[in-house]
């Protein structure tokens, strides 16, 4: 492998040393070789971290407590070894749960744990594409699957459950429901009957429907006693929330009619079922006018159902634009809305006899509550997450009723991203970054209204609250400017925390970090825009340093000032740090269209397709280094993926005068589908300025890439050939977005710096 990596570097020297020409050159790579970092040995000067060192140390996801146990449960990725921990009162020792061994690219997400603390289940393996296809980032000839697994908290084995997707966990840990092929199913949760790496059904696998019904049916959502499931029943143009009883094999359909219900979700006590209603569809919105019966096209009583596809007919083609054309009141025919013209409203019903009725709805012409898409029931209201101006906030809504509008619960000039609910349901903590906009901290309300009450302050970055079942305890995922996400355990009233896991390998480079700043910078148009400057340590006076620009991906995703509580990014981060400490001056862009400075912010005019009006925000960013003393001019790159991506080819194609060297991983290059010169989304893409891309670019692209098609690098490809533009390339075979294999990642991000480095890195400059 070491040898492999020389190659890799000898050719890198030649390509500088030699006249910079055209030529198309392919690194392509399957399995990537762990590469070590560069160093400054050959200088004389001491060893350097590499930049796999970054990503050394374990990284907690998904973190989740017991309702009625002082337990937390969390997925690690450990260097592409990917295991559930758990960790209980009064120490909180982190203790591995499932045995899963090496870098085999098979993802755990979807995490959940019983009441009682004693059992978790989750999802392993990766998504299917369009095609039904599951990543196989291995290639491994037997293909792969997504299977629920579930394991005991005591540690020691894990059991593969059913394939499936999604499971709800019964409160009491016996059994699983989910919902395949558009029904609902169930497993039961006891004890391996299939050997980790065996994929053949097992005799405790589910064979058949636990609840066959007509439509496509899925969201189960189990009682509190864990005696029922209510469940979502789609039927194309409405569909019903219904309640099975597993004792008496039973379903009641909760105060049935011609809406659309979802979102059901249960009172403490297990009477009770609360739900969304939206109007039914009109004629001018169904799939083909009905002629007796359901619209052709709907699900037939076994089959998956085209409740999603359905809604494509009328309503979003001919019929939709019919709508649109109309004006004045809504009339029943092309749009609907329940009496006094309200299109949204809250239910609760019995869930043994299915009476119910409705407890608030939104108001006529309302756009503020007019897109709630869940609820949660807490305490006596229920709770939901919207954006009716500037801030996406937490509101109650009282189930007796009498509630309008509904309560505001997390006030502050910031957005709510991550929430978790008390045992009781009666306090809910949720991640804001109100009063720290570039960074993250947790606050605790009452869910029927009142003071706020921030928990964590400071320079930490902290998020995914899980509340612990006393009440007097909160877990969360910290980081900070130079410790990567950790699990840590803080007072539900405040107080210093405590940090659990991971402990740092010896290898983590701690003292190679700096602090990053924040930097505002205004765009052309003069918009304001916050960035984060990396500075490296041994910067004197009078030098001037190459310099590089990184552009998140998204472009919902907003960078803080610290490690990110998102992977890629918190890799990103990682990179930034380890530039800094190769001397490069680094600043990471909040462009327009992230989260975290509002909604104008993040729904600002003509961005994307429409005139890719972020891109100026880039190109403030590189004038304000060009700007710094401490800058060489001459020598500033840029990176990103996936929008991040898109934006460096953007750079590229625009001014490589500015831009001398790129990483363009998994971008997007023609926005739409339009080749018309004229159009403003062909405008808008990169390919629109091939004939100005004259920078070296290395791309990377997976080809079972589920968030940009494979094609987008494909057709670039083409172009850069055609132009005569110098490219590098790094192809995974049956990879996604993300690589899921760690190898890949560390192979990827040094080929990343090696790039750089050999564009941009040379001898120091000074000032004469």
């Amino acid at each position: 492998m070491l040898r492999a990596c020389r190659v890799v570097v000898a050719v890198a020297l030649i390509l500088v040393l030699t006249p910079f020409a055209r030529a198309q050159s392919s690194h392509a790579t399957a399995g990537a070789p762990a590469v070590v970092g560069l160093s400054n040995h050959a200088q004389g000067t001491p060893a350097q971290p590499s930049v796999e060192q970054f990503f050394t140390a374990a990284w907690p996801i998904e973190l989740v407590a017991a309702k009625k146990a002082e337990r937390i449960a969390w997925l690690s990725y450990d260097r592409g070894e990917r295991n559930v921990y758990t960790a209980a009162a009064p120490d909180f020792r982190a203790v591995r749960v499932t045995p899963f061994k090496g870098d085999n690219g098979i993802d755990l997400t979807t995490l959940r744990m019983s009441d009682d603390g004693a059992i978790v289940v989750f999802v392993r393996g990766h998504t299917p594409n369009r095609d039904g296809w599951i990543a196989n980032p291995t290639s491994d000839p037997n293909g792969a699957e997504r299977a629920i697994w579930a394991a005991p908290t005591t540690g020691g084995t894990a059991w593969r459950l059913a394939a499936g997707t999604d499971p709800a966990l019964s409160p009491d840990g016996r059994f699983v429901a989910f919902a395949n092929e558009g029904q609902i199913y169930r497993v039961a949760v006891s004890g391996p009957s299939t050997p980790i790496g065996v994929r053949k059904v097992g005799s405790n696998a589910a064979d058949k429907p636990l609840i066959k019904a007509w439509g496509t049916n899925g969201n189960p959502v189990w009682s509190p006693d864990s005696s029922k499931i209510a469940f979502v029943s789609s039927r194309v143009d409405h569909s019903y929330v219904a309640v099975y009883d597993v004792r008496k094999r039973t379903v009641t359909y909760l105060a049935p009619g011609v809406d659309r219900d979802t979102s059901p979700t249960w009172s403490a006590d297990g009477k009770r079922v609360a739900f969304i209603r939206r109007p039914g569809l009109p004629f001018g919105q169904m799939p083909q006018p009905t002629s007796g019966g359901a619209p052709q096209g709907a699900p037939a009583a076994q089959g998956r159902g085209r409740g999603a596809a359905a809604t494509q007919g009328r309503g979003a083609g001919q019929g939709g634009q019919r709508g649109a054309q109309q004006s004045g009141p809504i009339d029943g025919l092309m749009r609907a809305a329940f009496a006094g013209g309200y299109t949204l409203s809250f239910w609760v019903a019995d869930a043994a006899t299915g009476e119910g009725r409705e407890f608030w709805h939104n108001q006529p012409d309302d756009r503020a509550f007019a897109n709630i898409t869940a609820i949660e029931w807490a305490g006596d209201h229920v709770i939901f997450q919207q954006e009716p101006e500037e801030w996406i906030r937490y509101y109650a809504v009282a189930v007796a009723g009498q509630t309008t509008p509904p309560v505001v619960l997390t006030p502050g000039e910031g957005m709510v991203e991550d929430v978790a609910l008390s045992s009781d349901g009666r306090t809910l903590f949720y991640c804001t970054n109100a009063g720290d906009i570039d960074g993250r901290h947790i606050w605790k309300v009452p869910t029927a209204g009142g003071d706020a009450v921030q928990i964590t302050s400071g320079a930490e970055i902290d998020t995914y609250p899980a509340a612990l079942a006393s009440g007097t305890r909160v877990a969360m995922l910290r980081a900070t400017w130079n410790r990567p996400q950790s699990v840590a355990v803080v007072a539900a009233g405040g107080g210093p925390a405590k940090v659990i896991f991971p402990t740092l390998p010896k290898e983590f480079p701690t003292a190679a970090h700096v602090v990053p700043t924040n930097v505002l910078t205004k765009a052309d148009d003069g918009l304001e825009i916050h960035n984060q400057l990396f500075l490296p340590k041994d910067l004197k006076p009078g030098e001037r340093r190459p310099a590089v620009v990184f552009v998140h991906g998204g472009p919902q995703r907003q960078m803080v000032l610290g490690y990110h509580y998102r992977f890629f990014y918190h890799l990103a981060y990682g990179v930034n740090q380890w530039l800094a400490n190769q001397g490069y001056v680094v600043i990471s862009v909040n462009y327009r269209s992230g989260i975290g400075y509002g909604k104008s912010f993040r729904m600002a005019p003509n961005t994307g397709g429409r005139g890719n009006s972020e891109y100026q925000d880039v190109v403030a960013a590189a004038k304000y280094l060009q700007a710094r003393p401490d800058v060489d001019p001459q020598r500033i790159g840029i990176w990103g993926l996936s929008y991040g991506g898109l934006l460096t080819a953007q750079a590229l194609a625009h001014n490589s005068d500015i831009f001398k060297v790129g990483v363009d991983l998994a971008g997007v290059h023609l926005q739409g589908s339009s080749l018309d010169p004229e159009s403003v989304s062909y405008q808008s893409s990169a390919i629109a300025q091939i004939d100005k891309w004259k920078s070296p670019v290395l791309l990377r692209h997976g080809d079972d890439d589920r968030n940009v098609p494979f094609s987008q690098t494909v057709g670039l490809v083409q172009l850069l050939r055609a132009h005569n533009v110098y490219y590098e390339l790094i192809v995974y075979p049956d990879d996604v977005h993300d690589p899921l294999l760690h190898r890949r990642w560390v192979y990827e991000l040094t080929r990343t710096c090696e790039f750089l480095n050999r564009y941009l890195k040379g001898a120091k400059t000074t000032d004469q």
